[in-house]
């Protein structure tokens, strides 16, 4: 199969619906991701990048996020629209059949909840079911949070990009870099939607 650009369209899913976002979005996301601990772990460069107010803020993400090369997406909450993050998959090696999903920041409320396992499922099966064979994940060294997030999807380690860019403090970054491959892709799902059903139950009153 040769690999494509996956369209940007929606992706609705059980939890959340991941959706393509707009300019006009940004008030909605800086409510949910504008926050000084959501850069504080390392969206956007870092603590650094934090923008007090919206229009500062908005002037950044307007900047930062890959708005005419990538498939920059919101997430909304399923069950009643609101705009809870967002996620993008982009950085297309189209020859090479490999992309990266990245950029993802979410309110700190659904931190640790279901809304991030559906997320990549839905993104992540959207990119292989184009042809892609690899998909790149990557976090800052330090950014332990993210990293264990990562192993969490079923994404192998593959090592460290040393002083790989700058933080938005001027410091240099090292990059914990992961993927998933094609082949490793119905296991990951598999793995992923015995979670998201395992968060569902939490969220209907399961244990945690």
């Amino acid at each position: 199969m040769t690999a494509s650009r996956p369209p940007l369209v929606a992706l609705p899913g059980s939890l959340v619906t991941v959706e393509p976002l707009t300019r006009a979005d940004l008030p909605e996301l800086h409510a949910a991701i504008g926050r000084p601990e959501v850069f504080a772990g390392g969206w956007g460069g870092g603590p650094a990048a934090y923008r007090d107010g919206y229009d500062a803020w908005a002037a950044f993400v307007e900047g930062y996020l890959l708005w005419d090369s990538a498939n920059v997406y919101g997430v909304r909450r399923a069950s009643s629209g609101e705009l809870v993050g967002t996620t993008t998959l982009g950085l297309f090696d189209l020859p090479n059949e490999s992309a990266h999903v990245g950029w993802t920041a979410y309110a700190p409320q659904v931190w640790g909840t279901g809304v991030n396992v559906e997320t990549k499922l839905l993104v992540l099966g959207h990119a292989f079911e184009h042809g892609l064979g690899r998909i790149q994940l990557q976090a800052d060294v330090r950014n332990e949070r993210s990293r264990a997030a990562i192993l969490r999807l079923g994404a192998t380690f593959e090592g460290l990009q040393r002083r790989m860019q700058r933080r938005a403090d001027g410091s240099w970054r090292d990059t914990a870099v992961y993927s998933i491959l094609a082949d490793e892709w119905p296991d990951v799902r598999a793995g992923l939607e015995q979670r998201l059903a395992s968060s569902a139950v939490v969220q209907t009153g399961g244990e945690a």
